[in-house]
């Protein structure tokens, strides 16, 4: 048995969209390489284990094993950084104009997780994931003030959106009104900017429709959150479990709602269609996005997860024209035959998308390329999906040490993933399409005083 704690990039996590993938061989060879290395860099750091192994300098010696188990150099982390914690904090750094926007965050209300409709949930998460939760599950570990703690108090992100999970208000583990209320306190702590937040609507439920306008005056959202696999029970003549943006009977009359009212910003979750009660596998394609795009040339398409599908049995590879039917392959077929091309109103998320892909890097890469290739560098915004998976500083970590190897780029024609490509993923692209002021981001970063006195007020939520 491993006498090594897992670290963070390989545990196996789920959010309530998935179950959590079986280790890989690769991911056993990578943590049988760890399972000797970090207990040799935690005596020699003379920190305890369980303390070392959420360091930089065992992400760096995660990420040196991943590249071990595959064979190639695909992080570049050098042998130092494993040791020595001014190298790792060199090695993912980011430089001084470095800072981060996570355009997709998690929490979970506890009144709510203590309440019969969110045992669906709960029950998921222990049976999924139970390394983490065992036969329970404290509310609070997944609550305002603990997701507070993890997305601003540890790591460096300096801006996050508030989202939150398909389901009415009597059944959802967060409401609308509760996400505004986290951003009041936010502002009042930490200042006005630090957080933005989304409405979740769902246009086919009798009456939200019609409630977006109250909603764009009353919670001021930043953006509206869809679910186009998810439906109420009640729902006629069901279209598969779900619909579809450009589909006349829900998606047209809802994108015509948001021209109306706005904002103008869609967060689409495509892809990643799992165990979410009442939805649907084939409704999460995105392949209604490029039609739709190309319809409303003044709304900004943002496509959560880049609708990819974990796969325990495979990767992606290079998009295979003619034959897109899987993962972020169905995007760049969608925006390929509506004419949607880069730099255009589609974007492309990759919350969860890169936790999965992380530890398999060679998918990693062909995702990141394709997406590169088909939405462009300025269209490609950084997400975690965190709480769910605990502090985000790993996932960025990892994604500042990444790159796309020259021989890759040679073969299939994707651009490099260079520092200035990275940070644009990580902030400036988020930027732009959210009306963040980068300047006033920079000054924020780093500053999580507030945290501990808004963590006791979020706890009252």
């Amino acid at each position: 048995m491993s006498r090594t704690p897992v670290p963070p990039l390989l545990r196996r996590r789920s959010s309530d969209e998935y179950a959590p993938l079986p280790f890989s061989d690769r991911d056993r060879l990578a943590l049988a390489r760890l399972d000797g290395r970090i207990p040799d860099r935690a005596r020699a750091a003379r920190t305890p284990l369980r303390t070392f192994v959420e360091t930089r300098r065992a992400t760096a010696a995660t990420l040196r094993a991943i590249n071990e188990a595959a064979g190639e150099p695909f992080y570049a982390v050098t042998a130092d950084a494993e040791i020595d914690a001014e190298a790792a904090n060199a090695a993912f750094g980011g430089g001084p104009d470095a800072v981060v926007v996570d355009v997709q965050t998690h929490l979970a209300m506890p009144s709510r997780l203590a309440g019969p409709s969110a045992e669906q949930l709960l029950s998921f998460l222990r049976i999924t994931d139970p390394e983490r939760w065992g036969d329970g599950i404290p509310p609070e570990r997944l609550s305002a003030a603990e997701w507070a703690g993890h997305v601003f108090g540890g790591s460096e992100t300096a801006v996050a959106v508030l989202t939150s999970t398909p389901g009415r208000p009597s059944e959802n583990v967060v409401t609308n009104p509760e996400i505004a209320s986290c951003r009041e306190i936010v502002d009042r702590y930490a200042g006005t900017g630090r957080l933005l937040t989304h409405t979740i609507v769902h246009p086919n439920v009798p009456g939200e429709l019609d409630a977006m306008a109250d909603w764009t005056a009353e919670l001021a959202p930043d953006g509206w959150k869809l679910y186009t696999m998810w439906q109420p029970p009640e729902w006629p003549d069901p279209m598969d479990g779900g619909w579809f943006l450009d589909d006349e009977r829900v998606g047209l009359p809802f994108l015509e709602r948001v021209r109306a009212v706005g904002p103008r910003v869609i967060a689409v979750h495509k892809g990643i269609g799992g165990p979410i009660p009442g939805a649907s596998i084939t409704t999460s394609s995105p392949r209604d996005v490029g039609p739709a795009a190309r319809m409303f040339p003044d709304l900004a398409f943002l496509v959560y997860h880049s609708g990819y599908e974990p796969d325990p049995d495979g990767e992606e590879g290079p998009y295979p024209a003619g034959d897109a039917g899987r993962g972020v392959d169905r995007l760049v077929a969608s925006l390929e035959q509506a004419g949607v091309g880069p730099g255009a109103n589609v974007y492309a998320e990759l919350g969860t998308t890169w936790f999965l892909m992380a530890r398999k890097p060679r998918e990693a890469a062909h995702v990141l390329g394709k997406l590169l290739r088909a939405v462009g560098p300025d269209r490609i915004l950084w997400g975690t999906d965190c709480i769910w998976y605990g502090s985000p500083q790993p996932l960025i970590d990892a994604f500042r040490a990444f790159t796309i190897p020259e021989r890759m780029q040679e073969e299939f024609g994707y651009p490099a993933l260079t520092d200035d490509v990275k940070q644009r993923i990580l902030a400036t692209n988020a930027a732009a399409v959210y009306g963040i002021d980068l300047d006033a981001a920079r000054a924020a970063r780093g500053d999580t005083d507030w945290v501990g006195d808004a963590r006791t007020e979020l706890a009252a939520l």
